[in-house]
């Protein structure tokens, strides 16, 4: 497989709507975009191949399907940049912070944003973390 020179993001998400319109709003941005519908298709996307920044749904097949993608994919790749994108803190009050160190130790994502993101927050949020993870992923 030949490497691309744009830049890739793999979404995994299990609602299809979603995945539609956020892969529309990146290839707009200007990525490649690879979806899974699920956790198990998202880990045989991420065995055959390295994003450039993937996001993860956190409630997939599993109340933790995010947090299992994650693990997997730091572990193959620890330099490829993770984003959770959830609707959890909205709907339960549960917040997570990817910048406390305890929680960083067991949550391998690198960012936590709350679903309904706009398009340019989410491209900001995006740009910011290929840039701190730059050095490691060019």
């Amino acid at each position: 497989m030949m490497e691309s020179k744009k830049r890739t993001i793999l979404i995994a998400d299990d609602d299809p709507d979603y995945l539609f319109q956020q892969k529309l709003v990146l290839e707009k941005i200007g990525f490649d975009v690879v979806v899974a519908e699920s956790q198990r298709e998202a880990e045989k996307i991420i065995e055959r191949f390295r994003p450039t920044l993937a996001i993860f749904d956190l409630m997939m097949e599993n109340e933790d399907s995010g947090f299992i993608l994650s693990y997997k994919m730091k572990r193959k790749y620890p330099e490829v940049p993770i984003i959770i994108a959830t609707a959890v803190t909205a709907e339960t009050g549960i917040m997570f912070d990817s910048t406390d160190e305890l929680e960083h130790k067991w949550i391998k994502a690198d960012l936590f944003l709350e679903k309904g993101l706009r398009a340019d927050q989410l491209q900001v949020e995006i740009e910011r973390l290929l840039k701190s993870k730059g050095s490691k992923t060019s």
